[in-house]
């Protein structure tokens, strides 16, 4: 897996150079998925299974509204 410098921006309330991608990997998902940038995106598309990301668009708390129906239009998941 890349690993990609995230932007304090997104990761406002902890130190983004200590995220582990594979620990924090739904933490990361969702703020990309309604945060993130056209280039977050991808790289979280090439660097995280399509089925882990249904799953955590599925059972996620933290997405806003708008986030979940958009990436549950685009993943095609219920």
């Amino acid at each position: 897996m890349k690993i990609m410098k995230f932007r304090q921006a997104l990761f406002w309330d902890v130190n983004p150079n200590k995220i582990d991608v594979k620990k924090n990997a739904q933490y990361i998902i969702e703020r990309i998925l309604d945060f993130g940038n056209d280039s977050e995106v991808k790289w979280l598309m090439k660097n995280y299974d399509k089925d882990m990301l249904k799953k955590t668009v599925a059972k996620s708390r933290m997405l806003t509204p708008q986030s979940k129906s958009l990436w549950t239009l685009m993943f095609k998941t219920k």
